[in-house]
């Protein structure tokens, strides 16, 4: 029997600019393993699977597998589950907000504007720094090299998922920026974190702030669109300056160094950050799938 499957473009500020997402409609019925056997075959960042809710309140509940495994929350992935969960009508928001369940809990996500227009944010987990300074960890200074720090202190910050993040002194510098992969590797295999992200202000008209996140904890060199690691950025930016001014909110350029072009959105109201912005589907067919278990 054919399940309706979508390949989704999230965050994208031009069209094939964000982040790939494939959606399992419906996965009911199907085995870990047989998640787990089509994440791998389709071998994008993440692949999803809607099921019903489980927990009182939540609208629908999600799965997010990498190729390797599954993983609790990841920021494109919940964002694109929404937008397919609104398009195949699933389920309906209550009050502008549908309750998302996945490994992180139940989470709600805004719904903004209608039609092309629509924008979805998710409420960011709650983020704790855990560390900070340029010395925090042994093998940070070496995940660093090559870069001219900025005013914050790099710091490793927990909020669903862990990241190491560091501040750059410029945008052209980090845009420029040749990391050393294996060093971040290193560092994130020994933090158990999905490695480092690094974030630059700048004065452009779209957008305020430059981030490129490196996930070599789950395999990957570079990510173009990091819906959870920019939740945490946004939450440590707002902690370390409250009243600076980024504190309410911003919005982010990603992926251009890798050939994309995603634009995410950051409202920051008080401790609470929701991280966002639009989907495009790309691809709505069925899905006939009979790999093993």
């Amino acid at each position: 029997m054919s399940i309706r499957y979508l390949h989704l473009d999230v965050f994208a500020a031009t069209p094939g600019g964000g982040n790939h997402l494939g959606v399992v409609t419906d996965a009911t019925g199907w085995s870990d393993a047989r998640m787990q056997a089509f994440a791998r075959w389709t071998n994008l960042v993440e692949t999803t699977f809607l099921l019903p809710p489980t927990r009182p309140g939540a609208s629908y509940r999600v799965r997010i597998f990498t190729p390797h495994k599954e993983i609790p929350f990841a920021g494109h992935p919940s964002i694109g589950s929404a937008h397919a969960v609104l398009l195949c009508g699933l389920a309906r928001p209550v009050d502008g907000v549908l309750w998302q369940e996945c490994g992180a809990g139940v989470l709600p996500i805004r719904i903004e504007g209608a039609c092309d227009s629509r924008q979805l944010l998710l409420k960011s987990p709650q983020a704790v720094v855990e560390k900070v300074g340029s010395d925090a960890h042994p093998l940070l200074r070496a995940a660093l090299s090559g870069i001219e720090l900025g005013h914050l202190p790099p710091a490793f910050v927990a909020g669903g998922r862990h990241w190491w993040l560091a501040e750059c002194a410029d945008e052209t510098s980090l845009r420029h920026w040749q990391p050393d992969h294996a060093a971040i590797g290193a560092l994130a295999r020994a933090t158990d974190s999905l490695g480092l992200c690094v974030f630059a202000r700048s004065s452009h008209a779209d957008h305020q702030l430059v981030v490129r996140a490196f996930p070599a904890g789950v395999g990957l060199v570079e990510d173009p669109a990091s819906g959870a690691a920019n939740g945490l950025i946004a939450a440590y930016i707002a902690h370390a300056e409250p009243t600076g001014p980024l504190a309410r909110g911003y919005t982010v350029s990603q992926g251009r160094e890798i050939g994309h072009d995603a634009s995410l959105a950051v409202r920051i109201e008080g401790d609470t950050v929701w991280i966002g912005g639009r989907t495009h589907t790309i691809i709505d067919g069925a899905l006939h799938w009979s790999g093993q278990d």
